[in-house]
């Protein structure tokens, strides 16, 4: 993993977060400022996301993570930021895609097809834009990253989760393409940027386990620990990496 004083792998690099302003970007923001990248954070929230840059910025000192106040459901703003981070910073090693959000129903008959409409919005449309705004900036980086967080269930989907499983599977399918993108490419040097999908049963936080003591939360990956999968994921050769899944719970 990248250490936390700068100097490993990430010192330097430039990474944009999507979706920072939630439990998962806080705490991706304070592990990427950590290793000594430069973080680019944005959300549709500018309350909450100044929240998150401030404790990233106050937690190491030095550090250079600022935010974006971006619609990414609007693929023009979503372009305009990603020519903004590599105008300002010269370039783009990574992308992090952690936009999310969660519908579900008790039985597969009792699915709202109104989950399906915001989920699509949510899972798939934002990591189209994120990933058709940044594929370029990415590919001029010799370590170029676009990291999607996706649930197991897209892998098994239950009765009452169809909209949100059959969300996550699209968005990984849509991830994969970008991966053949930069397979491409790389023609027979093989790729030089990799995009990768990281696989959670499901996130838990501080706060959560606060409100629910008793719980035991099986399964579940603490956002501390998906943030350390995602700065180690620069450790790794985009040849091995580009194109996989890496589970952070047992697969189903």
């Amino acid at each position: 993993m990248a250490e936390g004083n700068g100097n490993g792998t990430l010192n330097g690099a430039v990474i944009a977060v999507a979706g920072a302003a939630g439990p998962a970007g806080r705490a991706t923001l304070l592990r990427l400022a950590e290793a000594g990248a430069i973080v680019v954070g944005a959300d549709a929230d500018p309350a909450r996301l100044a929240e998150a840059v401030d404790a990233a910025r106050y937690a190491h000192g030095g550090a250079t993570v600022v935010g974006d106040t971006v619609d990414l459901l609007d693929l023009d703003a979503t372009r305009e930021w990603a020519h903004r981070v590599e105008k300002d910073f010269g370039r783009v090693d990574g992308v992090v895609h952690l936009v999310g959000g969660w519908r579900g129903s008790a039985t597969f008959a009792e699915t709202d097809l109104a989950d399906w409409d915001l989920l699509e919005k949510l899972l798939i449309r934002t990591v189209q834009h994120t990933s058709l705004a940044f594929q370029e900036a990415l590919q001029r980086s010799d370590r170029g990253r676009f990291l999607l967080i996706s649930a197991a269930g897209a892998s098994k989907p239950t009765a009452g989760n169809a909209a949100y499983a059959a969300s996550k599977a699209a968005a990984e399918a849509w991830t994969l393409a970008l991966a053949d993108a930069f397979r491409k490419a790389g023609g027979d040097a093989g790729p030089q940027q990799a995009a990768a999908i990281l696989v959670v049963k499901a996130l838990v936080n501080d706060a959560m386990r606060a409100e629910r003591p008793n719980a035991k939360f099986a399964g579940f990956t603490d956002v501390k620990e998906l943030a350390e999968a995602i700065a180690g994921v620069w450790d790794r050769p985009a040849k091995e990496l580009n194109g996989t899944r890496l589970w952070l719970t047992e697969k189903p």
